[in-house]
């Protein structure tokens, strides 16, 4: 599935776009499967506990490296559509694999990316977004995402800590839903959601029988170089793979892919 000019609109007009079956279904296949199985992933996940105590488990790193995680952080038509949103070269600032379990994975409050990147890594201009994929089905009984359609024209809204997480203020949050539409992202495995770093978002507990799993990557327009964080990544513009991920090796991820450690 390409990204498509009626694509890149929506996004624009609503800060985010959902494009389905963007990575297909034994493309996803392969990645989960070596995701559940990956040693390293699960000794380098941690918790983040939300505002009621339930707990949602995450790995996040910045390196690329030759795993299988990387190559679909680069892939061209992730690559080529972020930088059609940046208009400029993209660079990988980082990605992370989100373990949402049944019964238990906690809630992410409401928030925007950029409430953080701002304040915290010293990103001076908004020019970044979030590329997730589902590796399996997200619905709304196991804590898909919420958007509030629209948000992002909002500008960047002040955040403080929610539990363990940071959220944005829900003064804000609350006024905007009075007159901005709520969105479920309802999506199958392979499905692919584009989002502003200034949309505000969210996703309730996976109260349900099956997992939610998937792989997120933030993507910063190469000259948005930050003045605090230290990692050459964020500024460093993404060499394109123009592989087919399913003929390609199939590699873990290395230990040393600069994982971020609670």
């Amino acid at each position: 599935m390409n990204f498509t000019k009626e694509h890149l609109e929506t996004y624009h007009r609503d800060g985010y776009v959902v494009v389905r079956n963007f990575f297909s279904k034994e493309e996803v296949e392969l990645l989960y499967k070596i995701a559940v199985d990956d040693d390293v992933i699960s000794k380098k996940s941690y918790d983040r506990t939300d505002a009621s105590g339930l707990k949602t488990k995450l790995a996040l790193w910045y390196s690329l490296d030759d795993s299988i995680y990387s190559k679909f952080a680069s892939s061209e038509r992730t690559v080529g559509a972020v930088e059609q949103i940046l208009e400029g070269r993209a660079a990988h600032y980082h990605s992370k694999l989100m373990q949402k379990e049944p019964k238990k994975g906690g809630a992410w409050e409401w928030h925007q990316d950029y409430g953080y990147w701002y304040k915290n890594n010293g990103f001076l201009f908004p020019d970044m977004l979030s590329v997730l994929t589902a590796l399996t089905p997200a619905t709304k009984e196991n804590g898909c995402l919420q958007m509030i359609r629209g948000s992002h024209k909002m500008g960047r809204v002040e955040h403080g800590f929610s539990g363990e997480q940071i959220g944005a203020d829900m003064e804000k949050v609350n006024e905007a839903l009075k007159i901005l539409p709520l969105d479920y992202l309802e999506m199958d495995a392979g499905d692919t959601a584009f989002f502003h770093c200034n949309v505000l978002h969210a996703s309730a507990a996976n109260l349900s029988e099956n997992p939610r799993w998937s792989i997120i990557t933030a993507y910063n327009l190469a000259s948005n170089k930050p003045y605090k964080d230290v990692h050459v990544c964020s500024y460093t513009p993404i060499d394109a793979f123009k592989g087919n991920l399913l003929t390609e090796d199939a590699t873990h991820i290395s230990a040393d892919a600069d994982f971020l450690v609670k």
